[in-house]
């Protein structure tokens, strides 16, 4: 640890984290130890993949993970991203597992990969994982276990899908890109490329971007010009901020929301202010979290255009600049702008989930629109976790992936505990009247501190469900509800009922 006196808040801050580490993270299984039923297949060995199969080795259930890709790719998108890219929101909002040890604010990718790699070694998921195994479908046997791909990788009783938010890179076809005489590459493809005294130009104006543009930094570039199609919003690198930001408890955009809206652009902003969106709220969709983009613009080395690609010349592209206000495709003033190296940070293709059985796809509840975003109706033993959100603000692989988790294992543990599909739509009914003004639609957006209300809805509402919130919530006492569960099976059996063996038939009201 780091020395209390000079730095004191290194100190508290990886003091906290052995202490959440020792309270709150599951005993790794011991080598030959015989893990139980329910046995879980989780679909993806990504950061969420690797933290929910821990999850559940933690307190006794066997998994079995698949990965489409090879070894290398062990961490999803943090395995193929650039050296230069790293976390923007603080770490403290990035504990994807209590055991997790960060050694600073905002890691890098090689250290978040580390840690990724540590976390699979340590439960002993080496063992429990199949690489360059694509999941083609997923289906169940007449007793409702589920089957991936073919019956000869074994039967399970429930489905973590892990597959994320980023697939395969987005390349767009732009007229005239042959033409161009520099180099193009995409943005999660700049480790090792040379940009020092050159002119960076950038395509897209999300986070890729904002990473694009660190390259850029890092590699000393004479100028960087972002072109981008909208306007997003930007938030500071400031834990304090993003953490009261996610407490929006309405999780979208409301009649207050002009008072942190007002704040950024008069405290943050600033004299950039003609960069802060005028169509769209701060609770619409996920900002932006970087400083250094404002003062790299106000020092000159970079510039933020508003505007239309046209097309490529042999030197640069020409840009149809808009003022402000004026929708994409609008009038504008056509520029030329000149690069040599051109970087598409135009983000990646979202991963499908069609592999789920077509069941799970029925209007009006297909994703996001399930069961706590992540349970189909249809399917309680089916956890999509991390990989059906489509925008928010502070919770990007933080503590929901073991409290998803978690709750997946109460259902399949505790039949009295899982939803029938009736009781999941009117959930998901409830929820759309209670944001019915959001200018989004009412999953498509959402905030931390409104996840945590699904949840302890989820668990108050049901009586059943009492006995397993410590466990939900912190992974703590799995024992004691599942002692309770086997004592509830004799009671039932003794009255001649039986809750059945089918994990995926829902039982609770």
């Amino acid at each position: 640890m780091k020395n209390p006196i000079l730095h004191p808040f290194v100190f508290f801050y990886q003091l906290m984290q052995w202490f959440l580490d020792k309270l709150l993270s599951p005993y790794p299984p011991a080598l030959g130890d015989k893990l139980g039923r329910p046995k879980i297949a989780i679909i993806g060995a990504g950061l969420t993949g690797v933290s929910a199969a821990s999850h559940c080795v933690g307190h006794g259930f066997d998994v079995r993970i698949f990965e489409a890709g090879p070894r290398e790719q062990l961490g999803g998108i943090w395995s193929r991203v650039n050296n230069t890219s790293g976390l923007q929101i603080h770490s403290i909002m990035y504990r994807f597992h209590p055991s997790v040890q960060w050694t600073g604010g905002y890691p890098n990718r090689q250290q978040i990969v580390s840690q990724i790699t540590e976390l699979w070694k340590r439960y002993g998921l080496e063992e429990k994982t199949k690489f360059n195994t694509r999941v083609e479908k997923v289906y169940q046997d007449e007793k409702g276990r589920w089957i991936i791909n073919n019956t000869g990788a074994g039967h399970f009783d429930g489905i973590i899908a892990a597959v994320g938010t980023c697939g395969d890179a987005k390349m767009p076809s732009i007229p005239g890109i042959n033409k161009f005489k520099g180099e193009i590459y995409h943005s999660s493809e700049l480790t090792g490329k040379d940009a020092k005294g050159k002119k960076l130009i950038i395509i897209g104006g999300g986070a890729s971007a904002v990473e694009a543009l660190e390259f850029g930094a890092h590699e000393d570039a004479d100028k960087t010009y972002i072109l981008a199609r909208s306007d997003k919003w930007i938030i500071p690198r400031n834990p304090v901020v993003d953490i009261l930001l996610s407490f929006n408890i309405f999780g979208g955009e409301t009649l207050l929301s002009w008072i942190p809206e007002l704040l950024l652009k008069k405290l943050f902003y600033r004299d950039l202010e003609d960069l802060a969106p005028t169509d769209k709220g701060l609770f619409t969709g996920t900002p932006m979290v970087n400083s250094d983009v404002m003062d790299k613009i106000r020092s000159g080395k970079a510039e933020w255009l508003r505007g239309d690609i046209k097309g490529f010349t042999e030197g640069g592209i020409r840009f149809n600049k808009r003022a402000k206000g004026v929708p994409a495709g609008g009038p504008g003033r056509e520029v030329l702008i000149k690069g040599d190296i051109v970087v598409m940070a135009t983000g990646f293709d979202r991963p499908t989930l069609n592999f789920l059985p077509e069941d799970n796809f029925q209007d009006p509840y297909t994703p996001p629109n399930w069961y706590l975003q992540t349970f189909p109706p249809n399917h309680p033993s089916i956890c999509c976790n991390n990989c059906t959100y489509v925008n928010a603000i502070g919770s990007v692989g933080n503590w929901h992936i073991g409290i998803y988790t978690r709750i997946l294992l109460m259902f399949l543990s505790d039949p009295l505990t899982r939803p029938r599909p009736f009781w999941m739509e009117r959930w998901i009914d409830m929820t759309r009247i209670l944001k019915k003004f959001a200018p989004t639609g009412a999953f498509d957006f959402f905030t931390y501190l409104e996840l945590l209300w699904w949840f302890t809805f989820c668990i108050a509402i049901n009586p059943f469900r009492w006995k397993w919130a410590f466990f939900v919530f912190f992974g703590i006492g799995h024992g004691l509800p599942r002692r309770v569960v086997d004592a509830e099976d004799e009671l039932r059996h003794s009255l001649g009922v039986s809750n059945g063996e089918n994990y995926d038939i829902g039982k609770s009201f």
